[in-house]
């Protein structure tokens, strides 16, 4: 075997998850504010060892998978089959004409594998040619009859919860599967049982205990729980910006073109709710303003649209580990109305930033014509941002 082998790995999202519950299959539901599936593949898709990521999906999931992963690298999708077995030897195939030297098999819904797990993975395989992460059984464990009376007390100390990836070399898990397909066995739950059928040795390496499978709506709750429970340095920021009128037949206000008597002066396309709420987003990461990251003084923001400083600074927030928990924005102005809009301004927003609409709110006053808002000489914008970041324990801060 080569000393750094060809790896490939196959992302098994075909199956329906019915145990989950209600909401559609579950590798498309969300946990901690993403999508289980690209949980899943992420750690794949960066891992520098891993030249191809070979998703198998059911084809009347393409359109949501598409959503999920976007930006991810991976092949085609192959179309999965009527059992977990059935998918895996499709991805299979579908990697064959590559012929890698390793290949790691993944169930989508382990939202949590990481960087250090499939090293392991593509270790222990390089040395062994198959092998599965486990981790210990830590409860007693009774096997049982038909009836459910106990007929035996296995020893804990022989047994291990099995996970994925597991790991093998291709060429040898691909034969296991054509066979078993031409012998007629579909009966298998894992690829390591299949590789002990045909008689391979299949050695064990150290899983996660952080790397368990969503199967109901249990461990949905779990995991959420879980998560949020890392982020618990919670920050909240402020944002303002005005702008005054001009020329013009519209503004921007909160991503939306509003038909107006006047246009906005400004650098950019003078949208005061997004610059506002970038802002508060850049405040709650002390991580300065729009103005530094976007200097009028550069000609390429000339005229831009303030939805990318929006996904920036969201960006910025992601790149730190962290979630944005409430988005807020108030517009300040006489006219034009906001109400009538205030809908379509937040879906906007929800859409921009990936939050979800129900964490996003937009409100409207006016200043009793005081100032230059109830002049009708501009709008101002006043917004906050609540974040979620990791604790750093040493610096208090993330």
């Amino acid at each position: 075997m080569p000393t750094s082998p060809r790896t490939a790995a196959i992302i098994v999202a075909a199956g329906r998850g019915l145990r989950a519950g209600a909401g559609g299959p579950k590798q498309y539901r969300t946990v901690g504010g993403r999508t289980v599936i690209a949980r899943a593949m992420e750690a794949f898709c960066d891992h520098p060892d891993v030249f191809a990521v070979q998703p198998v999906l059911n084809p009347d999931d393409a359109e949501m998978f598409n959503q999920a992963v976007a930006g991810f690298r991976y092949r085609p999708p192959a179309n999965g089959g009527a059992t977990r077995q059935a998918s895996v030897h499709a991805g299979l195939e579908a990697l064959a004409a590559d012929a890698p030297d390793i290949v790691l098999i993944h169930d989508a819904a382990r939202p949590f594998a990481t960087q250090a797990l499939i090293r392991r993975a593509i270790d222990a395989a390089n040395i062994t040619g198959a092998a599965v992460p486990v981790i210990p059984v830590t409860d007693t464990i009774k096997q049982v009859d038909a009836s459910g009376a106990v007929n035996a007390t296995p020893d804990r100390a022989t047994l291990r919860i099995a996970q994925t990836p597991q790991a093998f070399r291709f060429d040898v898990i691909l034969d296991a599967h054509r066979r078993a397909a031409r012998e007629g066995r579909d009966d298998f739950t894992d690829d390591a049982a299949l590789a002990e059928w045909v008689g391979l040795t299949v050695a064990t390496f150290e899983g996660d205990a952080a790397n368990m499978k969503l199967t109901t709506p249990e461990d949905f709750v779990r995991e959420e729980a879980r998560l949020a429970a890392a982020l618990g340095d919670i920050r909240t920021g402020t944002g303002y910006d005005v702008h005054a009128f001009g020329d013009g037949d519209h503004v921007m206000l909160c991503g939306v073109k509003v038909p107006h008597n006047r246009g906005f002066l400004a650098h950019s396309d003078g949208d005061v709710g997004l610059h506002a709420l970038v802002d508060a987003i850049l405040g709650a990461l002390a991580d300065g303003d729009i103005g530094s990251h976007f200097p009028p003084s550069d000609p390429q923001w000339k005229g831009a649209a303030s939805d990318k400083f929006l996904k920036y600074a969201i960006e910025r927030v992601a790149a730190r580990g962290g979630r944005v928990a409430n988005l807020e924005v108030t517009m300040i102005c006489e006219r034009p109305k906001i109400g009538p809009l205030r809908e379509t301004m937040r879906a906007r927003i929800a859409e921009i930033t990936g939050v979800a609409i129900s964490r996003v709110a937009v409100k409207a006053t006016t200043s009793e014509r005081l100032g230059f808002t109830g002049r009708e000489e501009g709008i101002a914008a006043t917004a906050s941002a609540t974040i979620r970041l990791p604790w750093n324990e040493k610096s208090g801060s993330a």
